[in-house]
Protein backbone atom coordinates (compact mmCIF):
# COMPACT_ATOMS: atom_id res chain seq x y z
CA UNK A 1 0.00 0.00 0.00
CA UNK A 2 1.31 3.55 -1.07
CA UNK A 3 2.06 5.42 2.32
CA UNK A 4 0.59 8.26 1.29
CA UNK A 5 -3.12 6.40 1.26
CA UNK A 6 -1.91 4.75 4.53
CA UNK A 7 -3.48 7.21 8.07
CA UNK A 8 -1.43 8.52 10.14
CA UNK A 9 -2.08 7.67 13.61
CA UNK A 10 -0.59 9.09 16.92
CA UNK A 11 -1.11 7.40 19.97
CA UNK A 12 -0.31 9.59 22.98
CA UNK A 13 -0.23 8.66 26.88
CA UNK A 14 0.62 6.03 29.68
CA UNK A 15 2.22 6.83 32.76
CA UNK A 16 5.98 6.91 34.32
CA UNK A 17 5.72 3.41 35.46
CA UNK A 18 6.88 0.93 32.76
CA UNK A 19 4.70 -1.44 31.09
CA UNK A 20 1.62 0.10 32.62
CA UNK A 21 -1.93 -0.94 31.87
CA UNK A 22 -2.64 2.40 30.39
CA UNK A 23 0.23 2.16 27.91
CA UNK A 24 -0.61 -1.73 27.52
CA UNK A 25 -4.09 -0.21 26.42
CA UNK A 26 -2.98 2.41 23.85
CA UNK A 27 -0.60 -0.28 22.00
CA UNK A 28 -3.31 -2.59 21.75
CA UNK A 29 -5.76 -0.01 20.02
CA UNK A 30 -2.63 1.44 17.88
CA UNK A 31 -1.94 -2.16 16.67
CA UNK A 32 -5.69 -2.33 16.11
CA UNK A 33 -5.10 0.42 13.94
CA UNK A 34 -1.94 -1.17 12.23
CA UNK A 35 -4.00 -4.48 11.35
CA UNK A 36 -6.64 -1.89 9.04
CA UNK A 37 -3.86 -0.27 7.13
CA UNK A 38 -2.62 2.59 9.27
CA UNK A 39 1.17 3.70 10.27
CA UNK A 40 1.25 4.99 13.79
CA UNK A 41 3.35 6.52 16.34
CA UNK A 42 3.85 5.87 20.25
CA UNK A 43 4.35 8.64 22.29
CA UNK A 44 4.01 6.69 25.78
CA UNK A 45 4.75 7.54 29.61
CA UNK A 46 8.63 7.90 29.10
CA UNK A 47 8.63 10.29 26.56
CA UNK A 48 5.86 12.04 27.73
CA UNK A 49 7.74 12.84 31.20
CA UNK A 50 10.51 14.50 29.29
CA UNK A 51 8.29 17.15 28.04
CA UNK A 52 8.91 20.58 30.50
CA UNK A 53 5.75 21.86 31.50
CA UNK A 54 4.64 23.88 28.30
CA UNK A 55 5.60 27.13 28.35
CA UNK A 56 4.21 29.37 25.16
CA UNK A 57 6.79 31.37 25.15
CA UNK A 58 9.99 29.30 25.91
CA UNK A 59 11.33 27.57 22.46
CA UNK A 60 10.43 23.67 22.46
CA UNK A 61 13.05 21.06 22.59
CA UNK A 62 13.31 17.86 20.45
CA UNK A 63 11.19 15.57 21.97
CA UNK A 64 8.21 18.27 22.11
CA UNK A 65 8.66 19.87 18.45
CA UNK A 66 8.57 15.93 17.52
CA UNK A 67 4.93 15.78 19.43
CA UNK A 68 4.19 19.08 18.15
CA UNK A 69 5.62 17.43 14.21
CA UNK A 70 3.72 14.77 14.64
CA UNK A 71 0.25 15.62 15.97
CA UNK A 72 0.87 18.39 12.92
CA UNK A 73 0.69 15.00 10.60
CA UNK A 74 -1.22 12.92 11.83
CA UNK A 75 -4.76 11.67 10.21
CA UNK A 76 -5.96 10.60 14.06
CA UNK A 77 -5.00 10.52 17.50
CA UNK A 78 -5.52 7.92 20.26
CA UNK A 79 -4.96 9.27 23.69
CA UNK A 80 -5.18 7.05 26.90
CA UNK A 81 -4.59 8.57 30.21
CA UNK A 82 -5.05 7.00 33.54
CA UNK A 83 -7.90 8.16 36.16
CA UNK A 84 -5.67 10.38 38.73
CA UNK A 85 -8.00 11.53 41.58
CA UNK A 86 -11.24 11.96 39.43
CA UNK A 87 -9.59 13.17 35.87
CA UNK A 88 -6.51 12.87 33.22
CA UNK A 89 -3.02 12.98 34.83
CA UNK A 90 -0.84 15.78 34.86
CA UNK A 91 1.46 14.00 31.91
CA UNK A 92 -0.95 13.55 29.71
CA UNK A 93 -2.49 16.79 30.27
CA UNK A 94 0.66 18.68 29.76
CA UNK A 95 1.55 16.60 26.53
CA UNK A 96 -2.01 17.79 25.01
CA UNK A 97 -1.54 21.75 25.71
CA UNK A 98 1.47 21.30 23.65
CA UNK A 99 -1.34 21.28 20.93
CA UNK A 100 -1.96 24.98 21.37
CA UNK A 101 1.14 25.40 18.66
CA UNK A 102 -1.22 24.35 16.11
CA UNK A 103 -3.52 26.94 16.67
CA UNK A 104 -2.47 28.67 13.54
CA UNK A 105 -2.71 25.50 11.45
CA UNK A 106 -5.15 25.68 8.57
CA UNK A 107 -6.60 22.87 10.43
CA UNK A 108 -5.78 24.53 14.09
CA UNK A 109 -5.17 22.11 16.99
CA UNK A 110 -6.97 18.53 16.43
CA UNK A 111 -9.49 20.27 13.89
CA UNK A 112 -10.63 17.18 11.63
CA UNK A 113 -8.96 14.47 13.24
CA UNK A 114 -10.94 11.48 14.88
CA UNK A 115 -10.08 10.86 18.13
CA UNK A 116 -10.01 7.37 20.16
CA UNK A 117 -10.16 8.11 24.31
CA UNK A 118 -9.29 5.40 26.68
CA UNK A 119 -8.90 5.57 29.80
CA UNK A 120 -7.94 3.23 32.95
CA UNK A 121 -8.05 3.88 36.46
CA UNK A 122 -8.83 1.40 39.96
CA UNK A 123 -12.44 1.42 39.84
CA UNK A 124 -15.39 2.63 37.64
CA UNK A 125 -16.02 5.90 38.84
CA UNK A 126 -12.95 7.56 38.17
CA UNK A 127 -12.68 5.44 34.69
CA UNK A 128 -15.58 6.71 33.92
CA UNK A 129 -15.00 10.64 34.64
CA UNK A 130 -11.77 10.48 33.06
CA UNK A 131 -13.16 9.14 30.04
CA UNK A 132 -15.61 12.22 29.98
CA UNK A 133 -13.13 14.54 31.12
CA UNK A 134 -11.18 13.37 27.88
CA UNK A 135 -13.80 13.42 25.72
CA UNK A 136 -14.16 17.04 26.51
CA UNK A 137 -10.41 17.97 25.92
CA UNK A 138 -10.65 16.15 22.69
CA UNK A 139 -13.94 18.75 22.16
CA UNK A 140 -12.15 21.79 23.37
CA UNK A 141 -9.04 21.09 20.51
CA UNK A 142 -11.70 20.72 18.09
CA UNK A 143 -11.40 16.95 17.36
CA UNK A 144 -13.75 13.91 16.83
CA UNK A 145 -14.33 11.34 19.67
CA UNK A 146 -14.79 8.25 17.99
CA UNK A 147 -18.53 6.77 18.86
CA UNK A 148 -16.87 4.25 21.31
CA UNK A 149 -14.29 5.58 24.12
CA UNK A 150 -12.83 2.89 26.28
CA UNK A 151 -13.47 2.90 30.29
CA UNK A 152 -11.05 0.44 31.80
CA UNK A 153 -11.57 -0.58 35.62
CA UNK A 154 -7.97 -2.02 35.93
CA UNK A 155 -9.35 -3.57 40.04
CA UNK A 156 -11.23 -5.81 37.97
CA UNK A 157 -9.07 -6.55 34.67
CA UNK A 158 -4.75 -6.02 34.45
CA UNK A 159 -3.59 -5.19 31.06
CA UNK A 160 -0.09 -6.05 30.12
CA UNK A 161 0.82 -5.67 26.42
CA UNK A 162 1.51 -9.15 24.77
CA UNK A 163 -0.60 -11.15 27.22
CA UNK A 164 -4.33 -11.41 25.80
CA UNK A 165 -6.53 -9.27 27.94
CA UNK A 166 -10.35 -9.47 29.05
CA UNK A 167 -12.45 -10.12 26.20
CA UNK A 168 -14.52 -7.18 26.23
CA UNK A 169 -11.73 -5.15 27.01
CA UNK A 170 -10.03 -6.24 23.96
CA UNK A 171 -13.28 -5.74 22.02
CA UNK A 172 -13.00 -1.94 23.33
CA UNK A 173 -9.92 -1.21 22.65
CA UNK A 174 -9.83 -2.98 19.40
CA UNK A 175 -13.20 -1.15 18.07
CA UNK A 176 -11.12 2.67 19.30
CA UNK A 177 -8.27 1.56 16.96
CA UNK A 178 -10.48 0.69 14.29
CA UNK A 179 -12.70 3.66 14.50
CA UNK A 180 -9.89 6.04 14.19
CA UNK A 181 -8.44 4.19 11.36
CA UNK A 182 -12.13 4.33 9.68
CA UNK A 183 -12.86 8.15 10.42
CA UNK A 184 -9.44 9.49 9.73
CA UNK A 185 -10.19 7.16 6.15
CA UNK A 186 -13.25 9.73 5.77
CA UNK A 187 -11.46 12.53 7.11
CA UNK A 188 -8.96 13.06 5.01
CA UNK A 189 -11.14 11.90 1.96
CA UNK A 190 -13.39 15.10 2.76
CA UNK A 191 -10.93 17.30 3.69
CA UNK A 192 -8.84 16.77 0.57
CA UNK A 193 -11.98 17.03 -1.48
CA UNK A 194 -12.98 20.55 -0.09
CA UNK A 195 -9.38 22.00 -0.77
CA UNK A 196 -9.74 20.34 -4.39
CA UNK A 197 -12.97 22.63 -4.92
CA UNK A 198 -11.39 25.66 -2.93
CA UNK A 199 -8.70 25.40 -5.78
CA UNK A 200 -10.76 24.98 -8.90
Amino acid sequence: MDLTEQPFIVGLGGTLRADSSTESALRIALDAAEAHGARTELFGGGTLARLPMYDPDTPNGADAQRLIESLRLADGVIIASPGYHGSVSGLVKNALDYAEELRQDGNPYLSGRAVGCVTTAYGWQAAVTTLQTLRSIVHALRGWPTPLGAAINSGVTRIEYGQQPDERVDFQLRTVGREVCALSRVSRSTTEGLAGARSE
